[in-house]
């Protein structure tokens, strides 16, 4: 996929992500730390979803007649759990190597999902519209940042929900989520992130305001090293969500 001057894409990034593309349902390999990550983001979205739209969060088709978006959705990690769940999903990524993997994944899951090598602002200009919009940990990595979340913003209908999942741009990130992570445990292959390339909460929230979506929380990431496990909690230092709706018309 070719970059304009108009494009979110980082095509240095794409071609990172597409060396590694077998690798992502390896939850030993180098998406390791994504394997780990995957149930407090997963946890996070069920519960807010079925809240927001009064779904019984114990139906294994809570999610039934919402149709998502899974912009960034490398080989499929958030995008088969929601189409289990029922939602109708369209999961989207600049690479076609990861948008292969993730289907063939998808044909061994026995699954049903519309997967795409395309671009925010190409789906944007088509008028693709959704009840929830998967923005997670792809927003560190794209070109244009406001360009990005005006694309994803615009896709989000009246009453819809948008998740944004990222690093902070602090030098605790620094430490922990670049020197530590890639360096020093090796749990990333060094280059993954770029220290000048992580984004502020002030830098996501100023985009959706302008584009008409009103910002309901923000939730902080952490790890704990004693139980290998993440949870949510109050420091937004490093790692967060952020979560933003459209106001009904």
């Amino acid at each position: 996929m070719t970059t304009t001057a108009n494009s979110t894409i980082d095509d240095a990034e794409v071609a990172r992500f597409s060396a590694l593309a077998d690798q992502w349902w390896d939850p030993t390999g180098k998406f390791k730390p994504l394997h780990k990550f995957n149930p407090v983001r997963l946890s996070y979205i069920k519960e807010t979803v079925c809240r927001h739209f009064g779904r019984d969060p114990k139906s294994v088709d809570a999610f039934k007649r919402l149709r998502f978006l899974d912009i960034g959705c490398g080989g499929g990690l958030l995008s088969e759990p929601m189409a289990r769940l029922g939602a109708d999903v369209l999961g989207a990524d600049a690479s076609q190597t990861n948008i292969e993997v993730a289907k063939v994944h998808m044909q061994r899951s026995g699954l049903s999902i519309d997967y795409r090598a395309d671009t925010a602002e190409n789906l944007a200009a088509a008028g693709e519209k959704f009840d929830v919009v998967l923005n997670m940990e792809v927003v560190e990595h794209v070109a244009d940042v406001p360009l990005f979340l005006k694309a994803t913003s615009d896709m989000v209908r009246p009453g819809g929900l948008m998740f944004v999942a990222t690093i902070n741009r602090t030098l605790k990130a620094y430490a922990l989520a670049i020197v530590g992570a890639e360096y020093v445990l090796r749990w990333l292959p060094k280059g993954t992130h770029s220290y000048e390339k992580l984004v502020r909460p002030s830098e996501i929230e100023a985009p959706l305001k302008a584009s008409g979506l009103s910002i309901v929380q923000s939730t902080g990431v952490t790890f704990n090293p004693l139980t290998d496990s993440w949870s949510r909690s109050n420091d937004l230092d490093v790692n967060y969500m952020m979560l933003a709706e459209r106001p009904k018309a």
